[in-house]
């Protein structure tokens, strides 16, 4: 090939893979081993201790795995990457690497609710105390910073609203405060948005939805943008001060550009041990192949699902960024030109009673907890993903009582629109 840079269909196919050395084959093997034969001493010793780049074992890394971190490190524009078990274990290993027991990182308080719920009570165990801020006031995660904030986290199309964040905004804020700006990306893809491109310093992903694409395999993906200075201020001792572990290396010097990644690998993925199945690997590089071709299909299906609920006389609103009227559009239209993404929400009349009654009519959607899957999915957040929220924490996250999430897949538009037809009518 030419020194032209490949475009993003191309690097979705083929960024990462080549054919196996041994067999020729074409598409990625699976890996199905715990452990790998060393050369001799010598490379067991080089391996262990930082000096030479290679596989010991599965749950550090794996030559499936290998692929798919150095693919969506190509789609997301980052230095290196490292796959996880999913999202959450995604979430869990990169604040392992920025907070201490005691310090503080802030959120946009529009998120998936079982991060609400991760941030709010399981990261008080280790000592990790969330501060939320409001996405639609960039002043608020101005006035959240503390000498305690070593990280800002958001999502750049917010689950379930589908409300867009304004990136560049919140790492402005993040620059000032010197700590890095943490984008979770799962429901645009980089197909929509690449927030490295508009400041986020690193990207995490749930694979398990878009970038998987089929609700088969589990995932979580961490990318490096590469940006950030660990060693600025001595706020990040895991990255600037001597590994003891690793005979003194110090990540940030040793390894540059990607020392995130491979401190989320050697210091997180290696203890804490949410590693990804070599299966599940393979099966979210398959997906990924076709990502430009679903999302566009996802984008184009959600557009005309949503203009037909906003004229229909059961729905008191829809909040889709992708409509011209929708508060959140100037901003679709700056990071998501080709589409709003594929997850939105409506609010019907009828309140609590009519969202669980729709959801238990429509036929063509499948009532579960998901987004991302070919197939269209409907879930009534308010008694499901975010029931452990009181009303008013409900309502500031988008998931009020009266609102119905829909995550629209690549069926063909008439079949859903005439689903949610009837089951309206109903």
């Amino acid at each position: 090939m030419s020194d032209r840079l490949p475009g993003f269909s191309t690097l979705a196919v083929h960024a990462g893979a080549q054919p196996d050395p041994t067999t020729g084959a074409r598409a990625t093997p699976i890996y199905q081993t715990t452990s790998f034969v060393f050369n001799d001493a010598d490379h067991a010793a080089s391996l262990f201790g930082l000096q030479a780049f290679g596989n010991i074992y599965t749950r550090i890394g794996n030559p499936t795995n290998a692929v798919l971190e150095e693919r969506v490190a190509a789609l997301e524009g980052g230095t290196a990457a490292l796959a996880v078990a999913s999202g959450h274990a995604a979430q869990v290993v990169v604040l392992q690497q920025l907070l201490q027991p005691g310090d503080e990182f802030i959120a946009a308080r529009k998120l998936y609710g079982g991060s609400i719920n991760q941030f709010t009570h399981a990261f008080k165990s280790f000592g990790w105390n969330v501060v939320w801020a409001d996405p639609d006031d960039i002043a608020s995660f101005e006035r959240a910073v503390t000498p305690r904030t070593k990280a800002i986290f958001i999502e750049s199309i917010a689950n379930p609203a589908g409300s867009i964040t304004d990136i560049e905004a919140i790492s402005t804020v993040a620059r000032k405060a010197g700590v890095p700006l943490i984008v979770d990306n799962t429901l645009a893809s980089p197909y929509l948005i690449r927030p490295i491109d508009h400041g986020a310093d690193i990207v995490v992903h749930s694979l398990t939805k878009f970038l998987g694409g089929h609700g088969n395999s589990l995932g979580g993906i961490i990318v490096d943008a590469g940006t950030f200075d660990w060693s600025t201020g001595g706020k990040y001792p895991m990255l600037s001060e001597p590994r003891p572990e690793y005979h003194g290396i110090r990540l940030q010097e040793t390894f540059g550009n990607f020392a995130f990644a491979i401190a989320c690998r050697v210091l997180g993925l290696r203890d804490l041990g949410p590693a990804l199945s070599p299966f599940n690997a393979f099966m979210i590089l398959t997906g990924i192949e076709t990502l430009p071709l679903r999302m566009q299909k996802h984008c184009d299906n959600a557009k005309a699902v949503a203009e037909f609920l906003a004229g229909h006389p059961a729905v008191a609103s829809v909040s889709y960024a992708g409509l011209a009227n929708d508060k959140y559009n100037q901003l679709a239209r700056k990071y998501a030109p080709k589409g709003a993404g594929a997850v939105f929400t409506f609010s019907l009349k009828g309140g609590y009673d009519a969202g669980v009654n729709l959801v238990s009519k429509l036929q063509l959607f499948s009532h579960l907890a998901n987004v991302g899957d070919t197939r269209s999915l409907v879930i009534h957040p308010a008694s499901t993903t975010h029931s452990q929220l009181d009303d008013a924490a409900k309502i500031k996250s988008g998931a009020g009582p009266d609102v119905v999430r829909l995550s629209v897949g690549i069926e063909d538009k008439e079949d859903l629109i005439a689903d949610l037809e009837q089951a309206l009518g109903a």
